[in-house]
């Protein structure tokens, strides 16, 4: 991995923390590569229960590189810009749309443009009082090119999707919290224990529990109610035989913490 991305594992979290401070850590190339081999090795690695997303220095992210954009379009195609579009940045959604295990973005700081786009990925997210939040694509008249446009109306609704879409305003954290942007807000000072605390919580659970729920209700999003209890019956079909299931009885019988060892 290039010093542009960090990536740590302990205590069942592993952390992912995009590394380059003196540019709000707006990605490259190299960065995007290795958040998806990061991400991968979180996925397949037994150990990890759950995955912190943040950023270094006052930004979380402020996206691509705007300064280098006109550079690029004398140089590309329009088919060489939408097939690089597929092989960099939006590899991450699809990772991200493929990973099973709960993932927690940290928004230490401003987050627009795709910047914003890759928080609004994670499934739960803590910001920061400092956080600002901005859809910018518009003020440079493009669009939101990183899925943007699909994440927002699913988490605050198409009214209030359309009209941050369209003004690019930025969206203090209180308000974030408000419409349902972020899960809630933190003192800066707070925002990795916070996190910490959740992720290693989560990452205490029942492993497979915890995968499967993540599946049901993604898949609940676009599946019709009886495909939705067809599926949660063959996983509780499978949860019910687990070494997990029986200990979180027995320790339930004993007054005690259980012992999880599903991962």
């Amino acid at each position: 991995m290039t010093d542009e991305l960090l990536y740590d594992k302990h205590d069942g979290v592993a952390t992912i923390t995009l590394n380059r401070p003196e540019k709000l850590n707006a990605f490259t190339t190299a960065m995007l590569h290795d958040w998806v081999e990061a991400l991968l090795d979180a996925q397949n690695d037994d150990t990890i229960g759950a995955i912190v997303l943040t950023g270094k220095g006052r930004g979380f992210c402020s996206g691509g590189d705007v300064n280098g954009m006109d550079e690029r379009k004398q140089q590309e195609t329009p088919y060489m810009r939408k097939m690089s579009l597929a092989n960099r940045v939006h590899r991450i959604p699809l990772v991200m749309e493929s990973l099973d295990k709960p993932v927690i973005v940290a928004v230490n700081g401003v987050a627009t443009g795709a910047g914003m786009d890759m928080a609004l990925m994670g499934d739960i997210r803590i910001a920061a009082a400092s956080a600002r939040f901005a859809e910018t694509y518009v003020r440079v008249g493009i669009m939101a090119g990183d899925g943007g446009a699909w994440y927002l109306p699913r988490l605050i609704g198409m009214p209030r999707a359309l009209e941050l879409l369209w003004t690019a305003r930025f969206v203090e954290a209180e308000e974030a919290e408000r419409i349902g942007l972020v899960n809630q807000v933190v003192p800066d000072e707070q925002l990795m224990p916070t996190v910490y605390e959740m992720a290693q919580r989560i990452a205490a659970g029942p492993p497979l529990a915890v995968r499967m729920m993540k599946k049901a209700a993604y898949q609940g999003l676009s599946i019709d109610l009886r495909t939705h209890l067809e599926q949660v019956s063959s996983h509780m079909a499978v949860l019910f035989s687990t070494e997990d299931h029986q200990e979180a009885l027995n320790a339930f019988k004993e007054k005690r913490q259980p012992k999880f060892k599903g991962r």
